[in-house]
């Protein structure tokens, strides 16, 4: 099971990013999947977007809401953070994780997300 961020860079204010979180050695699909952040000297923010299973509900915090939309290709074993508007305080590392379990419903902020993948960095600078 394993998880892989990819997508980040470097970009200027007002810019956008796409994040991709692929999945290898299971199948996403039915999975609440969350993206996190952690910025340079601070800890691990809680869940910053998450969408569950089946039924595609999402969540995404009052610091990116109308910003960052996640949605998820379960052909294509992806979910993906779409970042719009970007400002410096979005500068963080990236990290999108998986719960262990199947989950429908509109609390995917409340879930425990156990599998990890390795962070994206994503730098937003003039």
């Amino acid at each position: 099971v394993q998880l892989q961020a990819s997508g980040g860079g470097l970009v200027q204010p007002g810019g956008s990013l796409r994040l991709s979180c692929a999945a290898s050695g299971f199948t996403l699909d039915g999975y609440a999947i969350g993206w996190f952040r952690q910025a340079p000297g601070k800890e691990r923010e809680g869940v910053l977007s998450c969408i569950s299973g089946s039924d595609g509900s999402t969540y995404s915090a009052d610091s990116v809401k109308g910003r960052f939309t996640i949605s998820r290709d379960n052909a294509k074993n992806t979910v993906y953070l779409q970042m719009n508007s970007l400002k410096p305080e979005d500068t963080a590392v990236y990290y999108c994780a998986s719960t262990s379990f199947h989950y429908i419903g509109n609390y995917c902020y409340s879930l425990s997300y156990n599998s990890w993948g390795q962070g994206t960095q994503v730098t937003v600078s003039s």
